[in-house]
This record gives C-alpha cells, structure tokens and sequence, in this order.
C-alpha cells in the first residue's frame, strides 16, 4: 500500500488530544448549599486535588479515536499499485455512423466519444503512439501512427459523423492488421455497439476496449418510403411510408408529405397527419396523391426525439410511362391476355426476331428459339441459350416444393395446387452463377431470375399450357411483377435510391469528358470520366438528401437516405458479440492505482453516526 498525501498523517497529533480531554478531571461550580447528604457520592470527586484522573473504560472514546484515525487515512489517499497493461501503439476508432448522431448524450454521442478520444491523447505517454480511424461509411485513416499529439487532436477535430449506417467490420479488420505484429498494443472502440456485421469477425486475437456511449433509445424512425402508380387513377400515386418506434414509451409526432415537381424551386406541403406510436410498434401509411409531372416526394417526422438523421426521407417519382413488350410465340393466348391486361403495355406479337430488337423495352420467348437472341431484358418460357445455362434436364411431374416468396417476381404470388406436367431444370451441378432459384422442386430449380451483365433474365423451364397454371390467379400476377421488375425504367427508378454512403452507379450511354454532382448541402463536385467509361460511379453520399447528377445538358437527380431500423434503434450494446461465442464487453475507464479513501470516508461516516447514537442512547 502507498499513500498520495503522507503529509496528512500529521493530523494524528489530534488523537492525543482528544485522549487527553478524557483524562481532564472535571472542574466543579462551588455552591453553598444547606446540607451535604445528598451529595455524599460525590465526595470522593469533590475532595481529588489532582488536575487529571485515571483513564478509565469508555466507548465513546474508542470510537472517536477510530473515527479520527480513518480520517487521517483518507486524507493520506493510500491506494494499491497496480501495473497498467503497457500498449506502445493504441489505434482509436471512432465510430462514425449516423446513431452516433443521436443527442442523449451532450452534444451528441459523437461528440463525447471525441472529447473522450482527445483525453487519451492528452495521456500518451514519451514514446507511445496512436492511430486514428474513422468507421463512417467507409473506414478512413485520419491519422497514420505517429507520437505528435497536435497532429493526433487535428485528426479528431477533422472527424465527423455521418448519416451511414454502422460499418464497424472493416474498421476492427484494418485494426487487427495493425496490431497484429505488436506485443504492446491496444484497439480502443468509441461506438453505441449498434453493429450488426461483427458476426463474421472472431476477435479473438484483437486487444479491444469498447467505450460504450450512450444510455437510451427514445427514437422514432421513418424506416419505409416509396410511391408508386395508383391501380385504378394513372395520374394519381400512392406513397408508402412506415414509422417504427424504438423507445420505452409512447411517442407522438406530425408526418409531413411534401411534392417538389422537377422545374420547381422550392417543395410543396401536401398532407400532415398526426401519429401516436406505441414502444416497439410500426405505423404504416398510404398517402393517396395526384402527380402531374416527375419530381421528389419527402416524408418528415416532426417531433422531438433523440435522432434526426432518420427523421426525413426522399423518394424520386417519374410518371409511368409505356412499356413496349415483344411476345414471341406460337399461339400462347393466355399468356398474350395476361401482358394485355397489364397497365400501360404496349404489346407486339411475332414468331421471329432477327435485329436486337432495341426498340422493345425486353422481350417473352414462349417456347421460341430466336433467330438473334435479344440484347435487353428477356422473360423465357422453356427456352434457354447455353450462354445462360450449360446443361439441362427433363423432369416428369415435378413436385413444387418451394419458392422465395420476398423477391418482387413472387410478391402476392402463391403456388399451392400448382401442377406441372413436365420442365426443363438446369443439372444439379450446371446452375449459374448469374441466377437465383425463386421456384423449386425437389433438388431442382424451375424458374430462375437473375442478372447477366446488364441484362435482367427471368426463365420459366416448363411451358405454362402444360400445367394448370394459367387457371390460377398467381399468373396474370406472376405477369405483372415480371413487367415491373424487367421494365427498363423501373430499373433506372431504383438506381436513382441509394442508402447513405452506398456508391451511386449511373450507366453512361455516351462518352462524356466530365459530370458535376450537386450535394444535399448545396456545394458541387466535378468529376473526370474516362471517355471510354460506360458507367457514373460516385461514392460521396454519405449524407442523406437529394443530388443532382449534370451530365451534358441532363440533370439526373437522386435520393440518399437511411431507413435502416437497425441504425434507428440507437439503444447502446452492453457488449459486442463477435463470430458465435467471443464477446467484448463495454467499459469506460482502464484502471490503474485503486485508491481507498472513498472507502475510508464511507467507513468514518458509519462510525460518526454510531457515536452519535452511543451518546444518545447513554444520555437518555
């Protein structure tokens, strides 16, 4: 045990003193008084001429020379020695994603993490160094390793979050590759744990602390936003929106629906709606609208809560245009009712394609090899070039035992009691890599969707008029999601919705020398094409909100949001949990020396309380 403050052992004269106030003999008023009988007991007193008496047995006393020895203790501060862990090289990483954002900590949970980032600085010692990095929504090194601590603060100062969400699995890769060599080192996390990409990192080997931020998640998101043509009006649209509440109790905002038409200046306020939103529910509206022309719609949560980044959300909405179909066929007449009866089809029938056929938005082949197979989008019905799948099976009866009901080509759509006389299957082990079984019998897939290069393929390995198919309801709508998902435009539409910090990605249909990208914040980059370049790529979106892409005398725009009900359930980890067992749990101090005077105090305050009861208690 070592003391802080030796000095204050010379407060320990004071226990004498307070020995010597209980040998004092008392000091008597003389009184006349007309007789002594009563006060006989008290003669012996009375007659002592000594100024001090015997030290006798007395509680008090015990008490108050224990009490005032533990305060001199306490004041001495003695503590334990411990020997911290010596790290030479501590790589700090900040996480920069858009929960950080979130303001039950003051300012803002990232905020704290860089003051407390620049305390460690100010602790390194002669010879130590640190890195700095930034798990935004890519991992940036904003500072290599280095002993300077100014240049170490002007890297955290230049950090900033982001509206990404948590990208912590690269960070914690390019720590461990950087501590790997060094016996001396120390991986420090300030991060809310919010991370769902950890699982494929064991950690086992990486010396991490975790600085856990953060104490709550009062937080309601908007975690859905899309529009799409209404059914019934082709000049109205339907916007889906969805709220999902992550707090402890009920809360309350306004959700705000907004139009800005393309050669409009600013946007147009169309509906408020008030929303009540229990703990862990969802609130999902519809908002009808009519859209007279291409624009954004925005969806705004007004009301107070511990997170604005997901709080707004945009959505780029073009009027539908027609889609041109080619149907080569034989004589299909099912499947020619089921693509008439779709919304703004515009359908060719033909038995034979011999020119690329550009004009056509993509192309159904049923049961019809073509002469030149199509460049664009194709919807195949037992046919198939060996460009797509090598070798082929025939299947008898096949039984359907399975089908991926999520991907947009089977949404509302079911097989139950669907027979198939016979089908084409790809060879168990011939299936490409381009496709992904959306139906399947037993250890065989009969549909198969997917993209080769830039053209989008849908192949149905059985011919529908052999089976009972067409006479279900899940045709004309197994029809209909292959329109949308093959259309073109619709294509483009979903380029044009990015997450925050996920690269924009544009195809180029002519050389261009340059592109000028407008950000959310109203400043410009300008960026060089290669003139050979067939595809825009831009990676800075890592905030959310509205850009515009010039390209020439075109200006594309596009929409970077969050929704991510992940990020939006800002509610801190207490662990991180890494590969299938390992876990580091979170901590906000490494302690060294443990001091006892807090200790001390507690226990000299419990024996001043019991002295004053003794006295009490002898008194009464």
């Amino acid at each position: 045990m070592k003391f802080l403050s030796p000095l204050a052992f010379l407060f320990a004269v004071s226990i004498p003193v307070v020995i010597l106030f209980y040998l004092l003999k008392r000091k008597r008023v003389v009184k006349l008084v007309p007789s002594t009988v009563l006060w006989q007991r008290f003669l012996a007193d009375t007659q002592a001429s000594a100024p001090f008496q015997k030290l006798r047995k007395n509680w008090l006393l015990y008490l108050q020379i224990l009490l005032l020895a533990l305060a001199v203790l306490a004041l001495a501060r003695p503590f334990f020695p411990t020997e911290a862990k010596p790290a030479r090289l501590r790589v700090v990483i900040l996480d920069g994603s858009a929960s950080m954002q979130a303001t039950d900590e003051s300012p803002s949970r990232f905020e704290k993490a860089r003051a407390e980032a620049l305390r460690w600085v100010d602790a390194l010692q002669p010879g130590d160094q640190m890195v700095i990095l930034l798990a935004g929504a890519n991992t940036e090194v904003k500072q290599p390793a280095t002993s300077d601590k100014a240049a170490l603060r002007r890297a955290l100062l230049a950090c900033a979050p982001s509206d990404a969400p948590t990208r912590l699995l690269p960070a914690l890769r390019l720590a461990d590759s950087l501590v790997r060599d060094h016996r001396s080192a120390e991986v420090h996390l300030f991060s809310d744990g919010a991370a769902d990409d950890l699982r494929e990192f064991t950690g086992r080997t990486l010396p991490l602390i975790y600085h856990k931020l953060g104490h709550r998640a009062e937080n309601l998101a908007l975690i859905a936003l899309d529009s799409r043509p209404h059914p019934d009006e082709p000049n109205l649209r339907v916007v889906y929106t969805a709220v999902a509440s992550f707090a402890s109790n009920t809360l309350r905002a306004d959700l705000e629906l907004f139009f800005q038409a393309a050669d409009a200046a600013t946007p147009r306020l169309l509906e408020t709606r008030v929303l009540t939103v229990q703990p862990g529910q969802t609130a999902k509206h519809a908002f009808t609208v009519e859209q007279r022309a291409d624009g954004i719609f925005t969806a705004r949560l007004v009301g107070r809560d511990d997170l604005a980044a997901d709080d707004e959300a945009f959505v780029v909405s073009l009027l539908p245009r027609a889609v041109n179909v080619l149907l080569l066929t034989r004589g299909n007449r099912l499947l020619e009712k089921a693509l008439r009866a779709v919304p703004n089809v515009q359908l060719t029938v033909a038995t034979d394609l011999t020119d690329p056929a550009e004009r056509f938005d993509f192309v159904v082949l049923d049961g019809v090899t073509p002469t030149v197979w199509p460049k664009g989008n194709v919807l195949a019905f037992r046919v198939a070039n060996t460009n797509w799948i090598e070798r082929l099976t025939e299947l008898e009866s096949p039984a359907l035992v399975d089908w991926k009901a999520t991907h947009p080509l089977l949404r509302y759509v079911s097989f139950d009691a669907v027979l198939v006389a016979k089908s084409l299957a790809p060879a168990e082990s011939a299936l490409p890599a381009w496709a992904l079984p959306v139906l399947e019998a037993s250890r065989a897939a009969l549909i198969l969707a997917g993209e080769r290069g830039r053209q989008r393929i849908v192949w149905v390995g059985f011919d529908p008029l052999e089976s009972n198919w067409p006479l279900r309801v899940s045709f004309p709508i197994f029809i209909a999601n292959a329109v949308e998902w093959l259309n073109p435009a619709n294509a483009r539409l979903a380029q044009l919705f990015v997450r925050a910090g996920d690269p924009f990605r544009l195809p180029l249909t002519e050389p261009l020398p340059t592109a000028e990208v407008k950000l959310p914040d109203g400043s410009t980059r300008t960026l060089k094409l290669d003139t050979n370049a067939t595809e825009l790529v831009f990676g800075e979106t890592a905030r959310r909100g509205v850009y515009q892409v010039r390209l020439g005398t075109n200006s594309i725009p596009f929409c970077a949001n969050l929704l991510d009900p992940a990020e939006s359930n800002i509610l801190p980890r207490d662990e991180l949990k890494f590969g299938e067992s390992a876990s580091v749990p979170a901590t906000t101090v490494q302690r060294t020396n443990y001091e006892l005077w807090r200790t001390l105090a507690a226990l000299g305050l419990g024996l001043l309380l019991l002295e004053w009861w003794w006295y009490h208690k002898r008194t009464v």
